[in-house]
């Protein structure tokens, strides 16, 4: 019956969506025609309706009717290489009353899904698709894979899918002639009208979960479909962990796992209690009528309230169904990640070391392009610093470092500074090697196995009268204090954030596009149509990493700025004067388009934080 009745709604809102831009582009004829009796501006305005409104019909319509969706993404594995996955999910479309998937993908998200090649607009139904995520094969147990496999097969026995078709050509039509239109007023009825589609297709489709949930329950019974939508969000954050933490960092520091889905099982399992605690509570989800799915606390309590199913529970975790799951989890990592010159290793303990001596880099890397600021040099390394600590120059140097801190204090505090560089240069000497955990941060151990800690020579080192002994002592250890030297003199867009973005802004009267970084802007040559914008910035976002990105157009590190003079704050105007003299004159224009309504709030407060830091510093 939902189906039904969001096939029904859907197919009215699309033909609305034609009829609504027919009827303002008769609008548009019509006032064309009054206006040839008013003078040339007045027909110039209906002209320009008439082209927008007629246009906007005829994109939307061909992105409507003509969409090509593209490859299917994942890895497909047949009946021949799964033949226990397959009977399985055969088993369990025969319980929800469908037709099975003539097609099995694994994919590499957090997610199972369904999809189907439907005709003439979802009405026919065609070549069915089943994509199940990997991170859910090594985390969930059968019985909890049969609920979320049985709620996706619950899309196709109430015709979901098809239905969903017919939606998805109309925010194609809506969206495809809301790009032609642009931001301007007159894509402001279609922007109205996109916001009623949504609101209706949302509704649907947060019915159509709750349905899907009917039949979850069905094959797999109460409690695997309540733990599983319980699990769902445990997996979720934990995977975002297990990237953020380890593999994220591996592959910038220029190594991949060989196979990161076991990686993220070790992971879990290692961490068992900790996912336990998270399984106690249910997400507190904020809710709004434009969510696609209801909460998941909402969708275990209405399964408790339907009468209880009881089936056997298969506490096998669900990747015994597939012989072989690592070979098959290296290729599907294979068809998803861009390896490029990166180095495919499955010792955790070899990325560790890369990874994590690359983040202690990084961090040695800021300190010694400030310590080189206050020096007034272009490098310097921990013999350096060494030396100028000795000079008595510890305190100026750790004024940089510690806000609000005395000359005296900044001395006093010193050795937090040093310890990071006298690691480093332990580690580039090989006398000290990380030691990888699931568990617990980053530790250093020494040529036995010791555990490392150099909180003493650090401090020994950054008193003046005891510099040489501490020279001495690293020499004992092994440690060559040449071996600790900046790598990147210069700062980049490593690790850095988009926080904003204003398109069409001037550099010294040059044309560009600019992103707001938390440590720099990004300028990107060229700007164009004053609409067009925030469609520039996101493009530029999708098509490049951030760093290589700042490589290849105009970066300005915050750091390298002395001081800044605002000359307007609406639209924003300011000069910047850097380190090496030059100043630069940058302006945003009363058409400019802003990445999200606060960018230029944004922009203006870190703009008086560097000016804050300055008069700061000048005023100790």
């Amino acid at each position: 019956m939902i189906a039904r009745l969001r096939a029904l709604a859907s197919v009215v809102m699309l033909a609305g969506f034609f009829v609504f831009a027919l009827a303002l582009l008769g609008l548009a004829l019509t006032l064309g025609v009054l206006a040839l009796e008013h003078g040339a501006a007045a027909l110039k305005l209906a002209l320009i309706g008439i082209f927008a409104f007629g246009g906007a019909i005829v994109v939307g319509a061909k992105r409507a009717l003509f969409y090509k969706p593209g490859p299917p993404d994942g890895v497909p594995v047949d009946q021949l290489r799964a033949p226990e996955l397959w009977a399985e999910v055969r088993r369990l479309a025969d319980a929800a009353g469908t037709r099975p998937p003539d097609e099995i993908r694994i994919v590499p998200e957090v997610n199972a899904a369904v999809s189907e090649d439907s005709k003439l607009l979802g009405l026919i139904g065609g070549r069915r698709h089943l994509y199940i995520g990997m991170p859910l094969l090594v985390t969930l147990n059968v019985s909890q894979f049969r609920a979320v496999i049985g709620h996706e097969l619950g899309h196709y026995s109430n015709a979901h899918t098809r239905v969903g078709a017919i939606a998805f050509r109309g925010r194609l039509a809506i969206g495809g002639a809301l790009q032609h239109l642009g931001n301007g007023l007159l894509g402001l009825p279609f922007r109205g009208y996109g916001r009623l589609y949504l609101l209706v297709d949302n509704a649907a489709s947060r019915a159509q979960e709750r349905e899907a949930d009917l039949i979850a329950v069905r094959v797999a019974g109460t409690h695997a479909a309540t733990s599983a939508l319980a699990e769902l969000p445990v997996i979720d954050a934990a995977w975002g962990f297990y990237l953020q933490r380890f593999v994220g960092p591996a592959a910038e520091a220029g190594f991949l796992p060989r196979d990161m889905f076991r990686g993220f099982h070790e992971m879990t399992a290692a961490r068992r209690d900790e996912l336990a605690e998270l399984r106690t509570t249910l997400p507190d989800e904020p809710t709004s009528v434009w969510d696609t799915h209801p909460p998941i606390a909402e969708r275990v309590a209405r399964v408790r309230q339907l009468p209880p199913v009881a089936l056997h529970e298969d506490t096998r975790m669900s990747g015994v169904l597939i012989p072989a799951l690592d070979h098959l989890g290296e290729q599907v990592q294979a068809a998803a990640v861009n390896v490029g010159d990166r180095r495919i290793t499955g010792d955790w303990s070899e990325i560790a070391q890369a990874s994590n001596t690359a983040a202690l880099q990084d961090t040695c890397d800021d300190i010694f392009r400030q310590i080189a600021r206050a020096l007034g040099s272009r490098q310097v390394g921990l013999a350096e610093v060494l030396y100028a600590v000795e000079a008595g120059r510890a305190g100026e140097l750790g004024e940089g470092f510690f806000d609000n801190a005395t000359r005296k204090e900044a001395a006093a505090r010193f050795h937090q500074v040093l310890k990071p560089l006298i690691t480093l240069a332990a580690l580039r000497s090989g006398q000290v090697h990380w030691v990888h955990s699931w568990t617990e941060r980053p530790t250093l151990a020494g040529p036995r196995g010791e555990p490392v800690d150099f909180e003493e020579l650090a401090k020994l080192a950054a008193d003046p009268q005891r510099v040489g002994e501490a020279r001495t002592r690293l020499a004992q250890l092994g440690i060559a204090v040449e071996q600790a030297r900046v790598v990147e003199a210069v700062a980049t867009a490593k690790h850095a954030e988009v926080i904003g973005g204003i398109g069409n802004t001037k550099l010294n009267k040059s044309d560009n596009d600019m992103l707001i970084l938390d440590n720099g802007l990004i300028l990107i040559p060229g700007g164009g149509d004053t609409e067009q914008g925030n469609d520039r910035l996101r493009a530029a976002l999708s098509s490049l990493p951030l760093p290589e990105l700042a490589k290849r157009n105009i970066f300005i590190p915050f750091e390298e700025v002395v001081s800044v003079t605002i000359t307007k704050r609406v639209p924003l105007r300011f000069t910047l004067v850097m380190r090496n003299g030059e100043q630069l004159e940058l302006k945003e224009g009363w058409t400019s388009d802003l990445l999200h309504k606060q960018s230029r709030e944004v922009l203006a407060e870190i703009l008086d934080g560097i000016n804050a830091d300055h008069l700061a510093g000048t005023g100790r």
